[in-house]
């Protein structure tokens, strides 16, 4: 049976990430907020005062409602299914897991050929799959430069001689730089580039287009119920060209567009929808 995974995020790493991404000490909201200090730390720590937390989400242009539905513990996405054609990976990193993708085409003919998107802390599980179920790894996707997305990528490219990408904004020693907007194929499917920076400098979305639903791979950009704050690259490019505000515009804009259905595939915490998070997620209005 397969494990249930829980969110990244819980309502407290919310408003913590959206109080840094606007500048603000904990001071700062609590004088906003008509708060005192201790009541901001309380929250922040996870300790649930509903009254205290419709404040701060309203000074923190979050969604209340939907923060309060969060608090509540009465938002999970479920245990969502990617389709046949695609096969997730999670491995540890420090005290939580990160995730990795593959993506084959099942009408192609053997050796079929794929693509992974990132590589988690061990590509282990991920060759193994490849050799038992005949897959050739053709190119490898990195959503960014963050080191648990890419800590595998030399023994990765070593064992399967594939050719890796990552968007321009960012460098990563051997993979190749590309600009949003250009797509890619894996047999006969169809993978459009997003630009979803903010979180890293020059984050990229991929959308899968031929499975049986849209699937969009997104590193960090969104979790369900939450996103990626702006955090530096460990890709050399400090903190240079991170953003909360361009977290949430390109959000919106190059994700939440997608089709309702589109299965949303992030880097950290389980499967969502575009459907889902746009009536669950407190950082889209």
């Amino acid at each position: 049976m397969k494990q249930f995974i829980p969110l990244e995020d819980f309502w407290n790493d919310v408003i913590r990430k959206a109080r840094r991404g606007l500048h603000l000490s904990e001071s700062e909201l609590a004088q906003r907020c008509g708060l005192s200090d201790s009541d901001i730390l309380s929250l922040e720590r996870g300790e649930e005062n509903l009254q205290h937390l419709a404040k701060v989400g309203e000074v923190l242009h979050l969604d209340v409602g939907k923060l309060l539905t969060l608090a509540r513990g009465e938002y999970h996405p479920g245990q969502l299914e990617l389709p046949l054609g695609m096969v997730q990976f999670s491995t540890p990193w420090e005290d939580f897991e990160v995730h990795s993708y593959l993506l084959w085409d099942p009408e192609s003919s053997v050796p079929r050929p794929a693509a992974a998107f990132d590589t988690g802390s061990d590509a282990s599980e991920m060759l193994v799959f490849l050799g038992e179920n005949n897959l050739r790894l053709n190119q490898i996707f990195l959503t960014h430069g963050h080191g648990d997305h890419i800590f595998e990528l030399d023994r990765l490219m070593e064992k399967t001689c594939a050719a890796a990408w990552i968007g321009k904004r960012e460098e990563v020693p051997g993979a190749e730089s590309f600009g949003a907007g250009q797509e890619f194929s894996v047999g006969s499917l169809r993978i459009e580039t997003r630009s979803t920076w903010g979180h890293s400098p020059g984050g990229i979305s991929y959308v899968i287009y031929g499975l049986a639903c849209p699937v969009a791979i997104i590193g960090d950009a969104i979790f369900a119920g939450s996103m990626g704050g702006a955090m530096p690259s460990t890709s050399g490019a400090g903190r240079a060209g991170i953003s909360y505000e361009a977290c949430l515009t390109t959000n919106r804009k190059e994700l939440l567009s997608l089709p309702p259905e589109t299965i949303l595939s992030p880097g950290h915490g389980p499967l969502t929808t575009v459907a889902l998070e746009k009536a669950h997620n407190p950082f889209f209005l």
